[in-house]
């Protein structure tokens, strides 16, 4: 019996270490990869374990032949925190190399499964809220409409957040978060649209694009990490969680777009989000400094370690410089290659993974957590609301199907590419990487 009970609380640590990992956004891969280090470490033979993981249920399974012990572990919630992510890796790398004894390894996972974010929320609000306003002046904004996208995001995603507390419905939250966020940077932009309105301001306050921020204030609720381990599961032969993040991710954005466009409509505000030019005249200074803002307000969203946001912010530069040199060029007026956005999204990507590979043992830390926050500033959250706008607001108006369909493709493309610009380290070097 002590034996048994032995191997019970083995199986136990084992499960509650993966279910951190998928409470925590971590791709399946990465899941199913750091349970068997963990198995390893307990000492469980990997040829007689069995792991299945869906999205929110986790079981293993070990047999010898004569006897066979079964135990499940429900996932109860799914966020986003890279920092757990980096301390369980860490946690099991060092348990395998240092011998720990199980009441050591079982002290450090609680410590970790107990352990606060490390920004407050309005810390986190505001570095989203930034995010948002980065995205805006890759969007052509100048830089009042930027402070218009983040002071409207800002309070828009706190209260996503104090709603979440609250225990409401996740889907209801990102829709009165995208209603509230939108019907601000509407009220904003009238301050520059209404001449008596802008007479009496300073010149600071008045933009040249004051419905820009309609298109930014609220990306914060796009799920870009949901989006590319969706793509990194079905990449990986995990089909099944691969289909739930993706329905997931749908109904994200299915509430977020219900939001704006019922924000749109109380606003009396016609056909912004298919008319509005989002091509960008900026110096590449100004992309750059945007980049890294967006970069480093997802971070916070993410809980990336404070020490790694410049490895971040550097990263989100790259990203955004190299998308933007491809993606854009003569045709737009300005200088680059002319490949397109999909093909520049992946650009960015590939560049950014490759070079987080080379930093992965020295910096300690997790691929995922150094590429994600850095490409994160490329997903073409306008585009994926812009199709579902589109579909919702359709009135049989020959084109608008095209108009919808296109957008739609140009999205599921855009993050395709950049999901596999991500992966290159899984699709390559995997079995290298796991071996050492």
């Amino acid at each position: 019996m002590k034996n048994i009970d032995d191997l019970q609380k083995r199986l136990d640590l084992l499960l509650r270490t993966g279910c951190l990992l998928m409470e925590s956004a971590a791709d399946t891969s990465r899941t199913m990869r750091t349970m068997k280090r963990v198995a390893a470490y307990l000492g469980l033979p990997l040829s007689r374990l069995h792991i299945y993981i869906v999205y929110n249920m986790l079981m293993v399974n070990l047999s010898d032949g004569e006897r066979s012990f079964t135990k499940f572990q429900r996932v109860e919630r799914h966020g986003v925190n890279l920092d757990t992510l980096r301390q369980v890796s860490h946690l099991s790398c060092e348990a395998l190399r240092l011998h720990y004894q199980l009441d050591r390894y079982q002290q450090e996972l609680d410590y970790i499964a107990r352990q606060k974010r490390n920004y407050s929320p309005w810390q986190v609000a505001v570095g989203g809220g930034l995010a948002c306003g980065g995205f805006c002046i890759q969007f052509g904004c100048d830089w009042t409409a930027f402070f218009y996208a983040a002071l409207a995001a800002i309070f828009g995603l706190r209260l996503r957040m104090f709603l979440n507390e609250k225990g409401s419905n996740a889907y209801v939250n990102i829709g009165i978060a995208a209603f509230v966020s939108t019907l601000l940077a509407w009220m904003c932009s009238l301050l520059s649209v209404y001449a008596q309105a802008s007479s009496w301001l300073p010149s600071v306050l008045v933009s040249s694009t004051p419905w820009h921020p309609l298109l930014a204030c609220a990306l914060f609720i796009v799920p870009g990490v949901p989006l590319i381990n969706f793509v990194s599961d079905m990449l990986s032969g995990f089909t099944q969680v691969g289909m739930t993040r993706a329905v997931n991710t749908l109904m994200m954005l299915l509430a977020m777009a219900f939001g704006i466009a019922f924000a749109i409509q109380v606003c009396g505000i016609d056909n912004f989000a298919k008319d509005l030019p989002m091509t960008p005249h900026h110096n590449y200074h100004e992309y750059m400094l945007a980049a890294a803002i967006s970069a480093i307000g997802f971070s916070m969203i993410f809980n990336t370690p404070r020490q790694l946001m410049w490895v971040v912010a550097l990263g989100g530069i790259i990203s955004v410089c190299t998308r933007n040199f491809v993606n854009l060029g003569p045709s737009s007026g300005n200088i680059g290659l002319d490949q397109g956005l999909v093909v520049g999204s992946f650009a960015g990507s590939a560049v950014v993974s490759i070079i987080c590979c080379a930093l992965v043992r020295q910096l300690h830390t997790p691929h995922q957590l150094l590429s994600i926050p850095s490409v994160i500033p490329m997903i073409p959250g306008v585009l994926m609301y812009r199709a579902l706008f589109a579909f919702i607001n359709m009135h049989g108006i020959e084109g608008e199907v095209t108009v919808a369909m296109n957008n739609a493709i140009q999205a599921s493309l855009t993050i395709l590419f950049i999901a596999l610009g991500v992966a290159i380290p899984n699709i390559f070097f995997r079995r290298m990487i796991a071996a050492r």
